[in-house]
């Protein structure tokens, strides 16, 4: 049994994991300890205190102690705010309280981006513009280029049919793949009939934390009801 821990902020789409932990169809554990959210908010001040080390540190003995192999700060926000080398130093705070392999949701989209082969992406963000801009930001400093970026400003979970819609909206015939970062999103039952309406792969919050949990595992796990992402062949390494 591969156990592995995420710090996820408040309530909203937490059930996610579940149904990813059913959909790998192995021998793998998703172990949640919810975060203090503050502030609810997506402004660059409320996410930024969001992924504070306090915040985090404080769910840190929970994972300790459940066995996890590896944990991710899963929040998109809550790290890429902090700019690619405060990221950095975000995780590897994160790995120093943990004890473990540490890494976040905004790092596992460049990560997962790269697995994919795939460079010029689109992203359709529940975040207004000034957040929006920093994650495209940070994508680039990864080596990922968004050439469509999307800022609704709609703080909060979506049904099925907007997230489809904010999908549709960023997609083009250019475009490699299509990002929806917001960990808020209920998407982990919809990626394969998002790919198959778009004709390419789609990257979602919840979806690329978990994989790069078991990245940092070095687990490799073959569940195609989770996308392409998670029927590549083998591991890339990256870092």
């Amino acid at each position: 049994m591969t156990a592995l821990g995420f710090l996820y902020p408040g309530h909203s789409a937490e059930d996610d994991y579940p149904r990813i932990e059913q959909l790998l169809g192995s021998d793998v554990r998703l172990d949640l300890v919810h975060t203090d959210i503050g502030e609810d908010a997506h402004s660059v001040d409320a996410l930024r205190e969001l992924g504070s080390p306090e915040r985090l540190t404080a769910g840190v003995g929970q994972l300790r102690t459940s066995g996890a192999e590896a944990v991710v700060w899963a929040c998109a926000g809550g790290s890429f705010v902090h700019g690619w080398e405060g990221a950095h130093e975000q995780v590897r705070a994160l790995a120093r309280a943990a004890g473990l392999p540490a890494s976040s949701t905004a790092f596992a989209f460049v990560y997962a981006a790269k697995e994919l082969g795939v460079r010029r992406v689109a992203v359709g963000t529940t975040y207004p513009d000034d957040v929006a801009a920093l994650f495209a930001d940070f994508l680039r400093a990864g080596g990922v280029e968004p050439a469509v970026v999307r800022a609704s400003g709609e703080v909060g979970a979506r049904g099925r049919d907007e997230v489809f819609a904010l999908a549709r909206s960023v997609d083009g015939p250019d475009i490699e793949a299509v990002l929806l970062p917001d960990t808020a999103l209920h998407t982990a039952a919809h990626i394969p009939a998002l790919e198959k309406e778009l004709g390419k792969p789609v990257l979602t919050a919840n979806q690329v934390a978990v994989w790069e949990a078991l990245r940092l595992a070095d687990r490799k796990v073959n569940a195609p009801d989770l996308g392409a992402l998670f029927t590549r062949e083998p591991l890339v390494q990256v870092g």
